[in-house]
Formats: C-alpha cells, sequence, structure tokens
C-alpha cells in the first residue's frame, strides 16, 4: 500500500490513474486491457481513478464504473464536466459550464459510474461566458444534496482559482504538469498552496514523451490525436527528443527507465503533489508506480530543471496558457 495524502476530506493514494487512455486520445485499447489495468491498480494500492464525461463522450465513465464494481468503497472516483465533445467522436468543441447543464452532466456521470456519489468533481475548463462564482455555486448545491463530496478546478489562473475557492471550499487543483509541461509554477501552484490544495498533475510524463518509447514519440498510430501536437510536429519532435536523451541518461545512472526519473522529478516537488499517469498497460502502470522508489540527485534535478519543451503543449481550444 501508498503513503496517502489528504485531498480536502478524502484520503488518496500518493499516486492515481488517470482513465483517459482506457477510451481514447492515444489510439483504441481493448475493453479487456483497459479493465486488466484499472484491476491492476487496485491491487497494487492505488486508490484514486480519474476520469471525465467527456472522455469518449461516457465510455470513460462507463467502462470505470464496470470495473470498479465491488471496490466502490475502496476507491475515490474523481470526474470533470465543463467540457462539450462531439458525440461518437470525443473531439472537444465547446465549452458549457451553466448551472442547469452541471447538474445534468452528474446525474449521467452517476448513472455510468454506477454509484450514488462522486468523491471529487472537477470544473474541466472555465466556460468563459459564465461567472466561476455560478458554476462553482451550482457544484457546491450538490455537495449539499450528497452527491458529491469535494470540488476542485482544472488548468486556471491563479485569480479565477481564488474566486471559484472563495465560492466554496476546493479540495484540489488539477494541471498538466511534467518536465516539459511547467506553465503551472508561474502562478496557479504558489495559489493553490496558499489555499492548501493538492495538486493533481496529469499527463506527468509529457503525454508519453518522456518515456522515449517509439510509440509515443516517433511512429504514432493513426488514430492518435498527438499527430497534430506541436511538440510532435517537424523539429520541435526532434529537439525534444534530444532533452528526452538526457532524461534517459539520468535513468541509466539510476538503472531506471526515463518515465521513471520524470515521475520520481514530479513526486520530488511536495508531497502535496498527486501525479496521475494514465495507460491502459497493466505492465506501464507497474513500472510507473515503482518510480516512488526511484530516488534522484540534486545534481539530476538541476539538469530536469533546465529542460524546456519545443512546441505549445496543445492544451485545449488554442490556447497556450490556463483561463
Amino acid at each position: 500500500m501508498f503513503e496517502t495524502v489528504e485531498m480536502g476530506s478524502l484520503r488518496v493514494s500518493r499516486v492515481g490513474l488517470g482513465c483517459m487512455p482506457l477510451t481514447m486520445t492515444y489510439g483504441r485499447p481493448s475493453p479487456e486491457s483497459a479493465v486488466a489495468t484499472v484491476h491492476a491498480a487496485l491491487d497494487a494500492g492505488v486508490t484514486l481513478f480519474d476520469t471525465a464525461d467527456m472522455y469518449g463522450v461516457g465510455a470513460n465513465e462507463r467502462l470505470l464504473g464496470r470495473a470498479l464494481v465491488g471496490h466502490r468503497d475502496e476507491v475515490t472516483i474523481a470526474t470533470k464536466l465543463g467540457i462539450v465533445a462531439l458525440p461518437g467522436v470525443g473531439i472537444p468543441v465547446g465549452l458549457n459550464a451553466r448551472p442547469e447543464r452541471v447538474r445534468r452532466c452528474v446525474e449521467g456521470s452517476l448513472h455510468r459510474l454506477r454509484t450514488d456519489h462522486i468523491d471529487l468533481l472537477y470544473l474541466h475548463r472555465v466556460d468563459p461566458s459564465v461567472p466561476v462564482e455560478e458554476t462553482i455555486g451550482a457544484m457546491a448545491e450538490l455537495v449539499d444534496k450528497g452527491s458529491v463530496r469535494e470540488l476542485g478546478v482544472c488548468e486556471v489562473s491563479a485569480e479565477l482559482l481564488e474566486r471559484a475557492d472563495a465560492t466554496h471550499r476546493l479540495a484540489a487543483l488539477q494541471s498538466e504538469w511534467s518536465l516539459f509541461s511547467r506553465d503551472v509554477e508561474a502562478g496557479p501552484l504558489d495559489a493553490a498552496r496558499r489555499l492548501g490544495l493538492t495538486v493533481v498533475a496529469y499527463s506527468p510524463l509529457g503525454r508519453g514523451m518522456l518515456t522515449g518509447d517509439p510509440a509515443s514519440t516517433t511512429r504514432l498510430s493513426v488514430l492518435d490525436v498527438r499527430r497534430f501536437l506541436p511538440r510532435w510536429r517537424g523539429k520541435n519532435l526532434q529537439r525534444n527528443l534530444e532533452m528526452v536523451e538526457v532524461v534517459r541518461e539520468i535513468a541509466d545512472a539510476h538503472g531506471c527507465t526515463p518515465a521513471q526519473v520524470a515521475l520520481a522529478w514530479l513526486f520530488g516537488q511536495g508531497r502535496d503533489v498527486v501525479p496521475i499517469p494514465g495507460t491502459s498497460s497493466p505492465r506501464h502502470l507497474r513500472a510507473n508506480l515503482a518510480a516512488l522508489d526511484v530516488e534522484i540527485t540534486e545534481q539530476d534535478v538541476a539538469r530536469l530543471d533546465r529542460l524546456e519543451a519545443f512546441g505549445a503543449r496543445g492544451e485545449g481550444f488554442g490556447r497556450k496558457k490556463p483561463l
């Protein structure tokens, strides 16, 4: 069993499972492999499972709900709302976080997840057409009703984070954070720590690039969305792979993998940081969890801190920075 950290009234494992790859984004894994990955995480002591209503337009929540049958009381389920996805495809096409939609989204998530409550409900992205106070206020009503336990927000500025927390006490800030994605460090991270929030880091392996695996870098499948992201295109990819070699050098010195070094760096950012690497492979899951036992030196950290990815990370709707 892993060490645990507090997230509001929740207590979760020091590392969680990002469930998005179980049904979409990086190709199409088999349902059998996806369910096996969830079960491998349970067996290893992972208690935090992170999904969203727009992942596969509900398919991800349905798979997770099915995989967790018989284990509901052992786990923390986090899901998100606010992004509108194209039916049947799952491609984001807009934002809608109006209060009336918040209630409908949660009803749908509860049904798909086969549960009577959501442990952690995130506002996936702030809808600029709706004051964040209105959206968080509607989410807070669901806390009062008992269908949600804690609230969080994703990819927001320090100002919006503070406004959201002032409306209803938050438990977590979720943001992309890795050696190659450092935007959160320019304001939101400090604000989250002032407010006492847990920082949940998604895509901690740079959407797979930091693994150095050809399947995640130079040999993407036809259905892989990374084909369209700036970091995987032209000269950017070659330059980024040169930096991955720095990570590999450090990994070789410690007898581990580049992915484990990248995760060890993130674990070293503080006990209030909970990475949620995503995978649909039980083997990769176990390798990721082993990063908790990797210790890198101060000199390693200094080298890693100097890395900076080429190309925008491709964060939603053409924005390069959080709202």
